[in-house]
C-alpha cells in the first residue's frame, strides 16, 4: 500500500527525521490559511500516488498567501497521471544548497534491508541507476543488528556529504539520525520502502526532508488499522479494490483465459501453462482458503467484467475445502452471474469424484478436466472457438498430464 507524501513524512517525523512545517488542505482557502500561518514562501506540492508531480504542473512554488490560494485552486483542478488531484500539501519553503537521495528497500535476495544513499538527489533514483550507478552507495543491514552508526558514516562518505564544510562531523551526525529515524520507520510500520528524495541540506547547514514516500507490506496492515484506513482508493482500479474488499488477490492482466484458483502459487503456475499452451492469462486471481458461494460470484463478476475474456478456467486444489463444497459454490455463484463464456473446470484432492459429478449432473454447460495440462488445453481450445469433449480427459491428439 502506498502512502501519500504527507503521510509518509508525518510517520518519518515521528522517529526524528526533520520535516519542513506545513500542512494537508482540501480547498484554496485552507491552502491560504495554512499559508498565512506559516509566515513566508509555501511550497504547494499535490497528493497524488504518482511520479513526475512537478513535470506535469503539481509542484509550485508560492511567496505570498494570495499566491498560495490561487496556486492551490489551480492544482486542486488537475488530473495527473489520470489521477485527481484532491488534496495539496503546504509545506515552508526551504532554502536548498544540496539534494540528496536516500532510502531504503527490502532486498529480496539478501532476505534483509538495504539502504541506499546518492549524491543525484531530486531526480527519480532508476535515471540515477541508469545512467550514473556509481552515484549510488549501499549498505545491507543485518536484521538482528539494525543499522550501525559506521553503515550510515559510510554513506556520508561515500556520497561526499559535507566535501566543503568546515564542520563536516555535524552532517555526519544529522544524516546518521536521519537514516536511524528512516530504518526504524520502516521495522515499526512494515514497509517496504521508505524513501526521501530529496534530504536537502539548507543554507543554514541543516539536513531537512522536503520529500518522502512510503510503500507499506499489505499482510502487515493487520498490526496497523490506523495506517490502513490511509489508503488512497483513487489509486486502485476498481475491480482491484472490490477484490481487495471482498478479500480476494486480483490482478488485471491483458490474456484471454480468465483463470480462479485456490492458493497464489497455483495460479502462478496455472498462469504459465495457459502460455504454455498458447494463449495468455486476464488475471491472476486467489480466492484463498474456502470457497463460499458469495467469494466465488464476486470472483467470477470480476473476471467477466472484463470484455477481452473468452473462456474461464476453474483450478481449484480441494486441500482443507472439499471439492464437492466448491462445486456447490461454482453453481450457486451462477445462480448470481450468468457466465455467456466456455467454462472449464478442474476439481483435484478431497472429495473430487462428488465435485466434478456436481458440476457435470448442473444445468450449466461446463467443461471438467482431471488435470492441469488438460484444463489448461481445453481452456484455450474453447477460448479459440474449437470443439472441446466436456467430459474429463486431455483432448485428442494432445496428450499429457499435470
Amino acid at each position: 500500500m502506498k502512502l501519500h507524501e504527507y503521510h509518509s513524512k508525518r510517520l518519518f517525523a515521528a522517529h526524528g527525521v526533520p520535516i519542513p512545517r506545513g500542512d494537508v488542505a482540501t480547498t484554496p482557502q485552507e491552502a491560504r490559511r495554512i499559508a498565512e500561518e506559516l509566515g513566508g514562501p509555501v511550497v504547494v506540492k499535490s497528493q497524488v500516488l504518482v511520479g513526475g508531480r512537478g513535470k506535469a504542473g503539481g509542484i509550485r512554488l508560492a511567496h505570498t498567501p494570495d499566491e498560495a490560494e490561487q496556486v492551490a485552486d489551480d492544482i486542486l483542478a488537475l488530473e495527473i497521471k489520470g489521477l485527481p488531484v484532491r488534496k495539496v500539501l503546504i509545506d515552508e519553503a526551504a532554502d536548498i544548497q544540496q539534494e540528496i537521495y536516500l532510502g531504503i528497500v527490502v532486498d529480496r535476495a539478501r532476505r534483509r534491508p538495504t539502504m541506499m544513499a546518492s549524491s543525484e538527489g531530486g531526480v527519480e533514483i532508476e535515471e540515477v541507476a541508469r545512467t550514473n550507478p556509481g552515484a549510488i552507495k549501499k549498505v545491507s543491514i543485518d536484521p538482528f543488528l539494525g543499522l550501525r552508526s559506521y553503515q550510515a558514516l559510510a554513506l556520508a562518505k561515500g556520497i561526499g556529504l559535507a566535501a566543503d564544510s568546515e564542520h563536516p562531523s555535524e552532517h555526519f551526525r544529522a544524516f546518521g539520525r536521519i537514516a536511524q529515524g528512516l530504518y526504524e520507520a520502516l521495522q515499526a510500520y512494515d514497509g517496504s520502502l521508505a524513501e526521501i528524495n530529496p534530504l536537502v541540506v539548507t543554507g543554514a547547514g541543516e539536513l531537512l526532508a522536503v520529500d518522502g514516500k512510503m510503500v507499506l507490506d499489505d499482510n502487515g496492515l493487520f498490526r496497523h488499522p490506523d495506517l490502513a484506513k490511509m489508503r488512497d482508493v483513487d489509486e486502485e482500479a476498481p475491480a482491484e479494490r472490490e477484490a481487495r474488499e471482498a478479500g480476494l488477490s486480483y490482478v488485471k492482466l491483458d490474456g484471454e483465459i480468465g483463470c480462479m484458483v485456490n492458493g497464489a502459487g497455483l495460479a502462478m503456475a496455472t498462469m504459465d501453462i495457459i502460455k504454455h499452451f498458447g494463449a495468455a492469462p486476464a488475471n491472476f486471481l486467489d480466492i484463498g482458503g474456502g470457497a463460499k458461494a458469495e467469494r466465488v460470484a464476486t470472483a467470477l463478476r470480476l473476471i467477466l467484467a472484463d470484455h477481452n475474456v473468452k473462456a474461464v478456467l476453474f483450478n481449484i486444489f480441494g486441500g482443507i475445502t472439499r471439492c464437492d463444497e466448491v462445486a456447490r459454490g461454482i453453481l450457486a455463484a451462477f445462480e448470481e452471474v450468468r457466465p455467456a463464456v466456455p467454462l472449464v473446470a478442474r476439481l483435484v484432492g478431497t472429495n473430487e469424484e462428488e465435485g466434478r459429478a456436481i458440476l457435470e449432473n448442473s444445468d450449466y454447460q461446463l467443461i471438467t478436466a482431471t488435470t492441469l495440462a488438460g484444463a489448461a488445453q481445453k481452456a484455450v481450445a474453447a477460448a479459440r472457438g474449437e470443439s472441446v469433449d466436456p467430459h474429463p480427459g486431455p483432448l485428442p491428439g494432445r496428450e499429457g498430464a499435470v
